[in-house]
């Protein structure tokens, strides 16, 4: 089945929808016919939705006014069932970007995560690529699957999600020289570098989302080392709103600042030796007692707790199953004129 989620026209069942009430509180609700949207004031009937155009209005039972619009991504991947931390919207869109994600491109990515990052490459690569994603736990790769059949309609036929090691299953999955794109999420991505070097192809981009320093320096080394890549390239993106009404202009008092770094590196073609660049005299060497602060175990990784990823999984497939229930189940004919 493929991934066909409209995202314009009428409302009809199995469309997410987010309603915006009087205070600006946002709901995110699945059509189905019969159902109704209760509220502590009032209530709102999903027939009434159906049929409607994109960007509506309508009332609630008590007369409570509630802006109707179709979620876009951005709004998605910030309201999900999430059992890890998401990759932020605006980081995704420059991995998009320097990462030269492009319609028709092999992509592989690890750790899939609550399946953020997946739904940005999918809609990147389009119909023509292919997406494959490597999750050690079957609990998050759970989630990540309930979260993009969510939002698209269906699993794409596209999307391969492998539960297990990269290192260990990525040679078999990926013939060498065949890979356009790689993006690591994980905590050790020095640890993948040969694989990686491997399955790209000459010019292909390798892109790590970091979240730390010490992180960033030990993986920009390692890469270096390897003499498998060009020079890394590493940055940060930020984002400040601003506040406009009248003449009332001003920065906003809260920022999305610091989520993580990016740093991006291209596959060297094979037996070819990257030119030497004159360095300025710095603190660049590092001694053992150094490596041994970047380790896992000192970064501190952070853990989900089982059960509370089994809760997240279960309310991911369950909003998954809502989604195509009620698009099976609505008709295919005629749809609902506007009221």
């Amino acid at each position: 089945m493929s991934a066909e989620r409209r995202q314009s026209g009428p409302f009809r069942a199995g469309d997410r929808v987010q309603l915006t009430g009087p205070k600006g509180r946002l709901n995110t609700i699945t059509l189905e016919t019969g159902k109704v949207f209760h509220t502590h004031r009032g209530m709102i009937e999903h027939d009434t939705l159906i049929g409607r155009p994109d960007a509506s209005v309508v009332s609630a039972s008590n007369g409570d006014e509630y802006l109707a619009l179709r979620p876009l991504l951005t709004d998605f991947v910030m309201s999900m069932p999430r059992g890890a931390a998401i990759i932020y919207p605006k980081d995704a869109a420059q991995i998009l970007s320097i990462g030269d994600i492009f319609p028709g491109a092999k992509v592989v990515e690890a750790g899939v995560g609550s399946g953020a990052l997946s739904l940005w490459l999918l809609r990147g690569i389009g119909p023509t690529g292919t997406l494959t994603s490597f999750e050690r736990r079957q609990e998050f790769a759970d989630v990540a699957r309930g979260n993009v059949v969510s939002f698209l309609g269906a699993e794409p036929s596209n999307w391969t999600v492998a539960v297990g090691d990269l290192v260990e299953s990525l040679p078999s999955t990926a013939p060498n020289g065949t890979v356009d794109r790689v993006v690591l999420d994980m905590l050790a991505p020095w640890e993948c570098l040969g694989v990686v070097a491997d399955a790209l192809t000459p010019g292909g981009v390798l892109l790590c989302y970091i979240a730390t320093v010490t992180q960033l320096s030990r993986v920009a080394e390692a890469i270096r080392g390897t003499g498998l890549f060009t020079e890394p390239d590493s940055s940060e993106t930020m984002i400040r709103g601003w506040h406009v009404e009248g003449l009332a202009v001003r920065p906003d008092h809260r920022m999305v600042a610091h989520t993580g770094f990016l740093l991006t590196a291209r596959r060297l073609a094979p037996n070819t030796v990257l030119p030497q660049l004159k360095r300025r005299l710095s603190k660049s060497d590092y001694t053992d007692e150094d490596v041994e602060a970047w380790t896992p175990g000192a970064l501190g990784e952070r853990s989900v707790t089982d059960k509370r990823l089994r809760k997240t999984a279960r309310a991911a497939q369950t909003t998954a199953g809502h989604a195509v229930s009620a698009a099976e189940a609505a008709p295919d004919s005629a749809t609902p004129d506007a009221p």
